[in-house]
């Protein structure tokens, strides 16, 4: 029902004022006094007050800012009599009625002003429920932007908790957490101070809501019980104590998961009713977290298996070390022996045992370049290489590897070549790995290329813009900058096909043909020649085409830091 208060000491304006009311089934009380005016107004909420301007024992400028002051919202009409009225009286009154209005006109007046008074209370609630609505998005764009931000599970849990804080105000929040430790854990935020008692309430109820999500499950994640549940807790103000009529609290239940992914579950109590709203950006963030979590527990399980492999790679590393070493020795004695035999100090030998002692030696020395590549790749994935930089001149250490291996391409009739340019700068180098390098790369070149062709070693200084772009080694080709001394070894053989050399570069990787399989190898010469390469910022990479040859390029910086006869070690 309408309410109206009227402030008047006039008993005829009484008299109309409280029949017109009655006309409208209004509700009217009136009164000039201000003692009695203030209670009325303070104890109820009353949807129109009218002010006689003429009453002679108040003040109407003090009234009308006394009823502002105990109720800023009520719409006050003012009745205006012959009498002047106060220029400020009208910033605070909604209308005005003289004494010549009829009844119908009053009782317009007070239905106009009461819509108008309707219609602001609802424009007000609207505008307080939108301030809600765009307070709770902010809080839900923050939370989710501070998901995005971490892998910490613990955090994430955190902001989860922090999310729901600023969303809804709780009073307290029960999360059972199985992914912040190796074990179930119960997080409690609490806004006050709980009880022993009370706490063993809490747990027996979040072991029970977690049970009766799997009670239809044969595999549960985990079994937990409310005497052994461990139990962190965070309390905002520990002055004051919770007792068990939080239990009469509003609250909700909702899992922390994702799928199949189980990380939890969570309940939220709050002594006010929740609202849908509530429910709804409840459920959000409990859902937004899941994601994350499971990105989190991803992410910790791949630092986990890169551990291990880390652990695997260094076993590895050292196996082959001490294997290596173990079996060189051994080679070593069976190689020299076999030199005394066909030496024949031990005796004149036949035809045959000549043929099979050569056989046995020209195998030996393939185990003992087999083991001296293995070595060399767990040096240098130790990080024990040591290197020791000089001037070299790149035609010197061509002509050493072409004079070396010039015996191996007769016995194919393989003519080795050299062409490229004079004179090149000197550079700063180990000259026995960039021996190491083209030794590997012309016997390479000797094995897959067929007999009575040519392979040709070409020396060229020349600007990074200058080197022909491949496409197969855009990462490296990117890194060259400035001018560079290039070294190719060009055959005639068997060629790569393209999605070969991709892999060409990766260790105990070989280009899958016959001939491949007929000449063998430990696979480690490409991988071995590009970390050596890489140890003088230089640069290595091929091309080729099936049945028309390959070619071998390596670039070597003409200016290099390292310190003249320094040893130094490479990771």
């Amino acid at each position: 029902m309408v309410k109206i208060f009227l402030v008047s000491d006039n008993q005829n304006i009484i008299e109309r004022y409280s029949r017109i009311c009655e006309q409208n089934s209004f509700n009217v009380g009136f009164s000039s006094d201000m003692a009695i005016i203030e209670e009325m107004i303070g104890a109820e909420n009353f949807d129109l007050i009218i002010v006689d301007n003429g009453i002679k024992t108040l003040a109407p400028k003090n009234l009308i800012t006394k009823i502002k002051s105990v109720s800023e919202n009520t719409v006050i009409i003012l009745l205006a009599n012959n009498g002047e009225i106060d220029k400020s009286i009208l910033k605070s009154t909604s209308a005005i009625i003289t004494e010549d209005f009829d009844d119908n006109l009053i009782s317009a007046a007070f239905n106009i002003n009461l819509r108008m008074k309707n219609a602001l209370t609802k424009l007000s609630d609207t505008n307080k429920d939108l301030a809600d609505s765009l307070y709770r998005l902010n809080a839900l764009y923050s939370t989710s932007s501070q998901f995005a931000g971490t892998l910490d599970k613990q955090k994430l849990i955190e902001f989860m908790i922090e999310g729901l804080d600023k969303s809804l105000s709780f009073a307290l929040t029960c999360t059972l957490s199985f992914c912040t430790e190796n074990e179930p854990v119960l997080i409690l935020n609490s806004l006050y101070e709980i009880s022993e008692e009370l706490l063993d309430a809490i747990k027996l109820r979040t072991v029970l809501n977690y049970k009766s999500l799997f009670e239809n499950s044969k595999n549960i994640p985990y079994t937990i019980d409310e005497k052994t549940l461990k139990v962190k807790k965070f309390v905002k103000y520990p002055a004051n104590r919770f007792n068990f009529t939080l239990f009469q609290f509003d609250n909700m239940f909702s899992p922390i998961a994702l799928g199949e992914n189980f990380y939890g579950c969570i309940e939220i109590f709050k002594e006010s009713h929740f609202s849908p709203e509530d429910a709804k950006c409840f459920q959000t963030i409990a859902q937004q977290v899941s994601l994350p979590l499971k990105s989190a527990t991803l992410y910790q399980e791949i630092i986990e298996t890169n551990k291990k492999l880390e652990k695997l790679e260094k076993l590895k590393s050292e196996f082959i070390s001490i294997v290596s070493h173990e079996l060189r020795t051994p080679l070593t004695s069976i190689k020299n022996s076999i030199d005394i035999i066909l030496s024949g100090r031990c005796g004149q030998n036949s035809t045959s045992a000549e043929k099979f002692l050569s056989m046995a030696k020209q195998n030996v020395t393939r185990l003992s370049g087999i083991i001296n590549d293995l070595l060399d790749i767990s040096k240098i994935e130790a990080g024990k290489m040591d290197f020791h930089f000089n001037p070299v001149n790149i035609h010197s250490v061509i002509d050493y590897v072409k004079n070396a291996l010039s015996g191996l391409a007769k016995e194919k009739s393989i003519e080795i070549l050299t062409a490229g340019t004079k004179n090149l700068p000197e550079i700063m180098a180990d000259a026995q790995r960039l021996e190491q390098v083209l030794t590997n790369l012309l016997s390479n070149a000797i094995k897959f290329t067929p007999e009575g062709r040519k392979i040709t070693i070409r020396s060229e200084l020349k600007n990074a813009a200058d080197i022909i772009y491949n496409p197969c080694f855009s990462e490296v080709m990117a890194k060259l900058k400035g001018d560079y001394i290039v070294v190719s070894v060009e055959d005639e053989g068997i060629g790569i096909a393209e999605a070969g050399l991709l892999h060409v570069f990766d260790k105990f990787a070989q280009i899958e043909n016959s001939l491949s399989r007929k000449v063998g190898g430990s696979g480690l010469g490409l991988p071995i020649a590009k970390q050596l390469l890489e140890a003088h910022n230089g640069a290595i990479w091929c091309e080729s085409e099936i049945d028309k040859g390959s070619k071998f390029h390596f670039a070597l910086p003409v200016e290099m830091s390292a310190v003249k006869g320094e040893a130094v070690s490479i990771s």
